[in-house]
This record gives C-alpha cells, sequence and structure tokens, in this order.
C-alpha cells in the first residue's frame, strides 16, 4: 500500500460531473470523506451512486472534475489511488467456481502481494471473517452473507485506507445486513478505516457519522442525522430524507 500524503482527507471529490448523452447522471458533486470516518451515500435509485462509484474505483473516467484517494489523484497516480482503495461493490464479484482460498489468492496476486505475506494476511481475514473452515468450499455453496464476508475480506487484503461499499446488503436477509454493518464499524475501531456507503436505505444511514444525500446526480445535502433532521422539521432521518427528495423532484417536475 502506498501511504496517504499528510493532511489530505481519505477521499476528495471536487465537482465530478458525467453525462451519458443527454441523461446528467451526475451534476458537479463534491464531497470529502475524513480518516476513520464512516460516511452514508444516501439516495433513492437512479440518483447517480452508482455512476459515482465508477468513477471512484477508475472504471469510468469523468467528464470533468477530480477524484483524489490518500491525495493521490486518480486521473495522474492511478496506482497509489486505487492502492488505497478497498471496494464490495453491489453486483458480486467473486468467481463462484473457485474456492474462497483461490478468490482470496486471486486478489493478492492482482495486487502483487508476495505470497509468503499474502498467505498469512489471508488466514488472518478468514478468521476475521470466520470463513477458515470454508477455505475450501467453491463460493456458489455459500449463502449470500457468507459471500458478502469474502467479498469484504479481499477488499482488505491490500490493507486500504478507505472503503467503498457499494449498496452492499442488497438481497441479504435482516441479520445479515446487520452483520455487515456491525463488522464495517469494527474495521474502523480496530483499523482506523474510512467508509463511504452507499445505500438507499435509511436505517443503514442512522449509524453514519454524516449522511450525503444524492439525488438526480446532485448533493443535495449533507451533515449529520441530527442536522438533516432539524433543517427539515421532520421527526426522522427518514421523514427527512423523503422529503428532501420530494421537493426537490417537484422543483425539477
Amino acid at each position: 500500500m502506498h501511504p496517504m500524503k499528510p493532511n489530505a482527507p481519505a477521499l476528495r471529490v471536487v465537482e465530478a460531473a458525467k453525462s451519458y448523452g443527454p441523461v446528467r447522471a451526475l451534476d458537479g458533486v463534491s464531497l470529502a470523506i475524513q480518516h476513520r470516518e464512516f460516511v452514508a451515500l444516501l439516495g433513492p435509485n437512479g440518483a447517480g451512486k452508482t455512476t459515482l462509484f465508477q468513477i471512484l474505483t477508475g472504471l469510468f473516467v469523468p467528464d470533468s472534475g477530480t477524484v483524489e484517494i490518500g491525495g493521490y489523484d486518480i486521473r495522474e497516480n492511478a496506482v497509489p489511488a486505487l492502492g488505497n482503495l478497498g471496494i464490495v461493490f453491489q453486483t458480486p464479484t467473486l468467481d463462484p467456481e473457485l474456492s474462497v482460498l483461490a478468490n482470496l489468492k486471486f486478489h493478492t496476486d492482482l495486487h502483487g502481494i508476495p505470497r509468503k505475506i499474502a498467505n498469512k494476511r489471508i488466514d488472518a481475514e478468514m478468521e476475521r471473517f470466520g470463513l477458515t473452515e470454508r477455505r475450501k468450499d467453491p463460493v456458489r455453496t455459500l449463502s449470500g452473507g457468507n459471500r458478502r464476508r469474502v467479498e469484504l475480506a479481499r477488499a482488505l487484503l491490500h490493507k486500504p485506507a478507505i472503503l467503498l461499499m457499494d449498496e452492499p446488503t442488497v438481497g441479504l436477509d435482516p441479520q445479515s445486513r446487520r452483520d455487515i454493518v456491525d463488522t464495517v464499524l469494527e474495521l474502523r475501531a480496530e483499523r482506523g478505516i474510512s467508509t463511504l456507503w452507499s445505500t438507499h436505505l435509511v436505517d443503514e444511514a442512522e449509524i453514519a457519522d454524516r449522511v450525503i444525500v444524492l439525488h438526480k446526480g446532485k448533493v443535495l445535502v449533507e451533515g449529520t442525522k441530527e442536522a438533516m433532521i432539524e433543517q427539515t422539521g421532520e421527526a426522522t432521518l427518514a421523514r427527512a430524507f423523503l422529503k428532501l427528495t420530494h421537493d426537490h423532484g417537484a422543483e425539477a417536475a
């Protein structure tokens, strides 16, 4: 892992824009995630969350604007920037026919981690996530919750400074959802990892340090849950979120 630049936030996005033909998927999005911070990116389906994550992970290039991870510009210094990033995508990205161990080894090989170090890290993460006894099992035999644990373990093997969690609980049962949330909070306490957690579920945003509401490609508001409730005059974050997205939807109509 490349060390982050001193005094740089874990993640900084400045005026990121992306269009697909006439559709403006992102419209000048700016945000910053500080060290050890857990931030929820809350938005309805179609808000632009997936497009933003595709830009943050280097899959797409923004039409304009900049992305810095650990102080490194993703376009000018892609290797150190992406080396500080751990990613769990909404869509499963494990090879279902390979074993848990083989999936994890493939990741460490991609990152050029020497095998001796890689084996120690893989053993430690499998122990951390309760996967040791499943190490030789094909991923297709695992439950949805355990597959997510493998993906999270994989995301940590190169020791990232920030985790991007793209709707990570989609399709999981309530207990597995809660387990994933709790695990990410524990990782912050144990390792100081920052997290940007994308979701359309308000209850997952409730536990964040800050909430960023994204709607129709724009950041509507960001702040603590309490500030958002106070600003809208509503009683709960859920009602505040509905009011914000409804009011702006009406303005655009």
